[in-house]
């Protein structure tokens, strides 16, 4: 299932230390940036910028508001730099920034407007490019996420396509490492079944 939701170039496994070209860790870039260093910020947005979006995606199923949401993430990782413990992974704690910034602005939707929040997610049309095989498994992907309870979603999202460990998901979504395993085990089982037609085309 890995090798089959991983639709986005490759990246770096959250569990290696990340580096920039010269060598800089994401500890000592936190640390710069808690002292009032804006590029070292910067250099850490850059690095999970994309992973940010993608989880706050797994929430809200919306790209525009999957990106203000990590926005909204970043702010508030740069207020809270302080609590950082830089003898921990930088990517787990903030991914669970994210992954509350992302619920938070969920809610705000769901009090602005009264219709469902699945409302049309499932109403997704294939591309009709001939070439876009690749193109519509993701958006057939994107459907079956969607269909998932978000909780399950979330774990499938951070273990499957970003890399985490099960410790790491359970301590971003706050459960658990046996629950994680759990809710993996189930999202993959559940997406086979959503995605069996297409693994059974010709």
């Amino acid at each position: 299932m890995a090798g089959t939701m991983a639709t986005d170039p490759p990246r770096q496994r959250p569990g290696d230390v990340a580096r920039t070209p010269g060598g800089v860790e994401d500890a000592a870039l936190a640390g710069r940036a808690s002292a009032g260093d804006r590029d070292a910020f910067g250099e850490l947005v850059g690095r999970y910028a994309d992973q940010a979006r993608r989880v706050a995606r797994a929430v809200l199923q919306d790209s525009d508001d999957a990106n203000d949401a990590a926005q909204d993430a970043f702010l508030s990782a740069l207020v809270k730099l302080e609590q950082y413990d830089p003898s921990r992974p930088f990517g787990p704690w903030l991914m669970r920034i994210v992954a509350n910034a992302a619920t938070d602005r969920r809610r705000r939707r769901r009090v602005r407007r009264a219709e469902a929040l699945d409302e049309g997610l499932v109403a997704g049309r294939e591309r009709p490019d001939a070439d876009a095989e690749r193109e519509q498994l993701g958006e057939r992907l994107r459907q079956a996420l969607a269909e998932l309870p978000e909780r399950r979603r979330l774990a499938v999202v951070l273990f499957d396509v970003e890399g985490y460990s099960h410790a790491e998901v359970g301590g971003i979504l706050g459960m658990p490492e046996g629950t994680v395993r759990s809710e993996v085990f189930h999202a993959r089982r559940r997406l086979r079944m959503l995605l069996a037609d297409w693994r059974e085309a010709p």
